[in-house]
C-alpha cells in the first residue's frame, strides 16, 4: 500500500512542478512514519533508502534543469536521508536493547525457577531422613531416658526439621498459589499470638493497643510472619526484659509492631537483615540456633501481601513494623453511639 501512495506523490512531482516539495515531503514523511511502525531489516531499509533519494533527486534535478525549481531544493534530498538513517540507528539500537532486556529477564526467570525447584526439591529430601532419624531417637530416649547426648540430638533435628520447613515456606514464596486470603478479625488474631508466646516465654510481656477491624489476608502465612518477629525478639532479649505487641492504622493499612527492649539490631546490619541467611550478629544466633531464614520470611510473607516490613532501632531494644494494606476497620454501631436519655 506504501508503494501505490508513494508512486501516486511521485506522478504529482512529475504533474505539478512548482508544487513537487509537498508530494516530496509526503514520500518521507510516510516513509518515516511507515519505518516506526515496523523496524525493517538493515538490506530492504537501505534498498527503499536509496530507490526514494534517486527517483526523487533525479526528478528535483530535472526541475531545476527546467528552472521550474531553485537549486536549493536538491539538498532536501540527503537532508532527508541522513535524518531517516538516524532514525534507522536509533530504531535498530532500541530494537537491540529491547532483546538484550527479554533475553536477560528470561534467563533470570528460568534461574529463579531452577533455584526455587532445587530448594523445593532439596527440602522434601532432607525432611523424609530427618523425620525417620529423629522417630529412632526418641524411641531410644524413652528406653534410656535423661540422657543429655540423645536429648541434644533431638533437638538439633528438631532444628534442622524446622529450618526445612522455612526452606519450603521460602520456595514457594513467589508461586500464584502462596497466599489462601480470607478476612481476619486483628483483635481475636493478635490476641491469640500474644496468649501463645506469653505462655510459655518467661519475658515482660505487653500488650498495646490493637486495632478493631478486618484484614483481607491468608491467616496461617501472617500467623507464621508474626510468629517469626517474635521468635527474634525472644533470641535477643533476657528475661526481664520486655516484650510488646501492638497493632494500629497507619496509612490507611495495618501496622502490626513487636517491641523489645533487647540489645538492639547493630547499625551496620539494619540494611541486610531481611536478606537470607542475614544474620544480625552471627555468633549470638548461631549459639541460639538461628540461621537468617526467619526474617527473610516475613518480608517474603509481607510482600506477597503487597506490604512491607521494617526495622527501627531505638534507643534500647528495636521495632520491628510489618505493613499490611487491606485493613477495613470497624465501624461502631448507632446503638453503642447513642447517649442513653437520663
Amino acid at each position: 500500500m506504501w508503494f501505490a501512495f508513494a508512486l501516486a506523490n511521485v506522478a504529482a512531482m512529475i504533474l505539478w512542478e512548482s508544487w513537487e516539495t509537498i508530494p516530496f515531503h509526503f514520500i518521507w514523511v510516510s516513509l518515516t512514519l511507515l519505518y516506526g511502525f515496523r523496524v525493517w531489516p538493515l538490506a530492504p531499509t537501505f534498498g527503499v533508502l536509496a530507490g526514494v533519494s534517486v527517483v526523487t533527486g533525479t526528478l528535483i534535478t530535472h526541475d531545476i534543469h527546467k528552472g521550474t525549481q531553485t537549486i536549493g531544493e536538491l539538498a532536501e534530498v540527503p537532508l532527508m536521508t541522513a535524518m531517516f538513517l538516524a532514525m534507522v540507528w536509533h530504531g535498530n539500537r532500541r530494537q537491540a536493547a529491547v532483546r538484550r532486556a527479554e533475553s536477560l529477564a528470561e534467563s533470570r526467570a528460568i534461574l529463579l525457577e531452577q533455584q526455587e525447584r532445587f530448594l523445593h526439591d532439596v527440602s522434601h529430601e532432607l525432611r523424609t531422613p530427618v523425620t525417620i532419624a529423629r522417630g529412632h531417637l526418641e524411641l531410644l530416649g524413652w528406653e534410656h531416658p535423661g540422657s543429655p547426648e540423645l536429648g541434644i540430638a533431638v533437638d538439633e533435628l528438631g532444628r534442622l526439621d524446622r529450618i526445612i520447613s522455612r526452606l519450603l515456606l521460602l520456595a514457594k514464596a513467589g508461586r500464584p498459589d502462596f497466599l489462601s486470603p480470607r478476612e481476619i478479625d486483628i483483635e481475636a488474631f493478635v490476641e491469640d499470638v500474644f496468649v501463645r508466646w506469653s505462655d510459655v516465654t518467661p519475658r515482660v510481656w505487653r500488650l498495646g493497643q490493637i486495632a478493631q477491624g478486618s484484614l483481607w489476608a491468608d491467616e496461617e502465612a501472617l500467623r507464621t510472619a508474626l510468629d517469626a518477629l517474635i521468635e527474634n525478639a525472644v533470641k535477643h532479649t533476657e528475661t526481664t526484659e520486655s516484650i510488646e505487641l501492638r497493632a494500629s492504622v497507619v496509612d490507611g493499612g495495618l501496622a502490626l509492631d513487636v517491641v523489645d527492649t533487647g540489645r538492639g539490631v547493630p547499625m551496620e546490619a539494619l540494611e541486610r537483615i531481611f536478606d537470607r541467611f542475614a544474620r544480625a550478629d552471627d555468633a549470638r544466633n548461631r549459639s541460639l540456633g538461628g540461621v537468617g531464614l526467619g526474617l527473610a520470611i516475613v518480608a517474603a510473607i509481607a510482600a506477597a501481601h503487597g506490604g512491607r516490613c521494617t526495622v527501627t532501632a531505638q534507643e534500647r531494644g528495636t521495632l520491628f513494623r510489618l505493613l499490611l494494606p487491606d485493613f477495613t476497620p470497624q465501624r461502631r454501631s448507632a446503638v453503642a453511639l447513642a447517649t442513653p436519655d437520663s
